[in-house]
Order: C-alpha cells, then structure tokens, then sequence
C-alpha cells in the first residue's frame, strides 16, 4: 500500500473525468470502475470521487440552474462539468477558498481549455457568493423527459414526485444477516422485511460482523425474491443472472444446493469473493442464461432490465441512457421466462423478478406469461408474513416497489417481483 497523503485535486480531476464519461459518452459509473478509472487513487480519495460523482449527477438540474445566469455561452464539456462540480461543493458547504482554486487549477492545465480559467475563476466566485442561498429554493431534480413520461403514465405525476425525492436523497445501506448471526452492534433500523438499515454507515468493510461473514449488503428491496421462493435444505435451485449474488447468498444460507449463473466473469469473481467471506457455497457457471439445462426444484431470474429502480444509487443512469435499448430488453426478458420455465420441475416454483419501474418490465411479463402457460399460477400468499404493504400487490398477483414507498423509512427500489408455481 502506498503511503501517500490523499490527494484532493487528484479527486476532483477523477470526478471531472467521470461526469465527461456519463454525460458525453453515455458510460455507466460501474463500466468506468470496471475499466480502472479509480485505480490510481487512494482509498480515501476513491471514496471521495465516487461521492462527489453521486452528488454532482443527482444535483445536475440545480447546478445548471445556477450556472445559467453567470453564463452567456456553455463552455466546452469538460469546463462545464469543473464548473458542476464547483457549484455542487460550494452549495453543499465547501469552503470557497478551496473549491474555487481547485477548479482554476484544473482547468488551467487543460491543454485544450486552459485559457479558460479566468471565467472558470469569475463565475464560481459569483457561485460562491450567491450560490448557497438559491441551492434551496430550487426544486428536487426532475428525471429526463425519456424517462419521466413512461412513468408519469404508469404511476401518475405525484408518485413520480415521490420518485424524484428519493432518487434526490440517495439510498442508506442495507444489510441482509446470515440466519442466527447478531447484528445489534450495527444499530440502524430493522425493517419489516428483516433487512437492517443504516442510514451513515461509513466504510463497510470496517463494520462490525463484515470481516466474520456476518451478513452482506443488499438494498431491502433485492432481499425479497428470495425470500418469496422460500428454499427449503436440499432443494436444488437455480440462480439465473445471479452476480453480485446476494440473492444466491440468501439461499445457500437456507441450506439449498444452489447452482448460479451469470454471463460476466467479472460480476461471478465478486460472488465468489462474497461466498468465500460468507462461508457459504454454491456452484457457479459463468455461461449464458438462455443456454442452461436441467431441471430444479425452484428458479430465481432476476432478468436484466432497465434498472431504473435503482437510480437512487445510480443516478448516472438517466443521464447516461436514453431508452432505446429497452425494446430489445423486454424482448430477452420473455425469453428467459419462457427458457426458466421449462427449467421448473412439475410441482416447483420460479420468482421472476427485474429491477425496473417500468410495467412492461414487470407486470405485462408476468400477465403474458400466464395467458402464454396454462400450467403456470401467481401465488399470491407467498406475500404473507413478508413485511410488505399488502396495496403493493398487483393485479396479475405480483410484487411492486417503488423509490416512493416507505419515504418516511428512507426509501426502497424499485422492483417488481412474483412467484410463479408450475402445476404437478
């Protein structure tokens, strides 16, 4: 490990590098991760820049708003994204001093830009003085009209407020136990549902239980598709596009023989890696979803989607997205349904589930597949004793969550879930 000091320009550079990335490129935090945009940091400046990136996207309409009035032209991107940045910290408290220079500094080595950096200079000090006091007049960010419309005809305009406010607040950490394992010394709040939350829990590693295998982290949401198939010891099980693998985790735990797949090498080392800290064990099968055989007694598919019920740890992803993938997602979603089935023992169960606000996404997938399958039901009273809000059931028999439900609690995603039971 190296012993420098962190190194809060280098920090700021990064984050400068990443919003170029999400908002010209139209790259994913997580691509930008896995490609190694953070690998010449250190921790503490890692975890700095990741902050500072989660901020500046959930606050990009504020910002803009504060910016136009001291511009008479958008600058070039990169000068534009210093200047987001700029804004986010002096509004969020940064000290003016600190936060203005940072920024000159950067853009002035800019070999394109650098002679921009007496306006970068001008205007952040105008931001510094002014700035703080209009930050909280402004409204809660609104998500891009690609996104919003779907969902104001889906959920109607207030929900979709609700939406926003969460997305605006961010996410706590949740934390899914081993069963018998104690979890009092983390306090936080035990949901309904049986996840713990903590609403400041710092560095996860260095919490109490982690390096034990105690527990995982897993948004409350994303914990109950497993709960819903209710594994029982021996039974063998099949994890379908399972990385990170909290779900594959949940049902290890419950003594289950689970097999879990999923395409990406590098998502199947982190559920590795979670297995080996768990002492929990499953088989795993790097390989296509749709290529699976066999026959199990339960089947979990977490189907990709649009994740757009998570952008309240995302929030890059209405900025970096556009729609137009997601007709071609629906489609694969139908397929894995149909594929999962017939991987379903006669007598057994599946949990289709997707990470997505979108009805089609959900709710249409599951009442298509019920005209499409007459030996498949929607067991309705796997809801019971779940610790859900029983006006969250659908009409088709399943599961929806949304960013605007227990905002009182901190918010969950979005997700829509249901347990589908193959006659004998």
């Amino acid at each position: 490990m190296s012993d420098k000091a962190p190194d809060a320009l280098q920090a700021r550079r990064t984050t400068i590098y990443l919003l170029d990335q999400v908002l010209g490129e139209g790259r994913l935090l997580a691509e930008c991760f896995a490609a190694g945009a953070l690998e010449k940091l250190q921790p503490q400046d890692r975890a700095r820049t990741q902050r500072l990136a989660l901020e500046v996207l959930r606050s990009l309409e504020r910002a803009d708003r504060i910016l136009q009035k001291h511009l008479k032209k958008k600058p070039p991107l990169t000068v534009m994204n210093a200047l987001r940045l700029g804004t986010v910290e002096l509004c969020s408290g940064g000290a003016a001093h600190g936060v203005v220079n940072a920024m000159v500094t950067i853009v002035s080595k800019h070999r394109r830009h650098g002679q921009l950096k007496g306006m970068v200079n001008a205007v952040l000090r105008k931001v510094a003085d002014q700035g703080p006091a209009e930050w909280a007049k402004l409204r809660i960010p609104r998500l891009p009209n690609w996104l919003r419309k779907p969902l104001v005809q889906a959920w109607g305009a207030e929900a979709v407020l609700g939406m926003e406010a969460a997305h605006f607040a961010g996410a706590p950490l949740d934390i899914t136990a081993k069963p018998g394992a104690d979890l009092s010394a983390l306090g936080g709040e035990l949901l309904p549902t049986g996840s713990r939350r903590l609403s400041d829990a710092g560095q996860v590693s260095a919490l109490p239980g982690y390096e034990a295998g105690d527990w995982w982290v897993q948004d409350a949401a994303a914990a109950l598709p497993a709960q819903m198939l209710d594994v029982q010891p021996g039974e063998q099980v099949l994890d379908l596009c399972a990385a990170p693998g909290g779900k594959t985790m949940q049902m290890a735990a419950a003594g289950a023989q689970v097999t879990a797949v999923d395409a990406s090498a590098g998502r199947m080392e982190r559920l590795r890696e979670n297995l080996a800290r768990t002492r929990l064990s499953a088989d795993l099968i790097v390989g296509d979803a749709l290529e699976q055989t066999g026959q199990f007694d339960a089947v979990l598919l977490d189907a990709p989607c649009s994740a757009t019920g998570t952008i309240r740890r995302h929030p890059d992803l209405p900025h970096a997205k556009d729609g137009s993938e997601f007709g071609g997602l629906i489609e694969l979603q139908a397929q894995m349904l149909a594929h999962a089935w017939d991987l379903v023992k006669p007598g057994g169960r599946m949990v289709f589930c997707t990470c997505s606000l979108l009805p089609d996404e959900g709710e249409c997938q599951v009442e298509e597949a019920l005209e499409m399958f007459p030996d498949m039901t929607a067991d309705r009273e796997c809801f019971d004793g779940l610790g859900t809000d029983p006006a969250w059931i659908t009409e088709e028999g399943g599961l929806r969550l949304r960013p605007d439900y227990w905002a009182d609690r901190g918010s969950l995603d979005g997700f829509y879930m249901a347990l589908l039971r193959k006659a004998g």
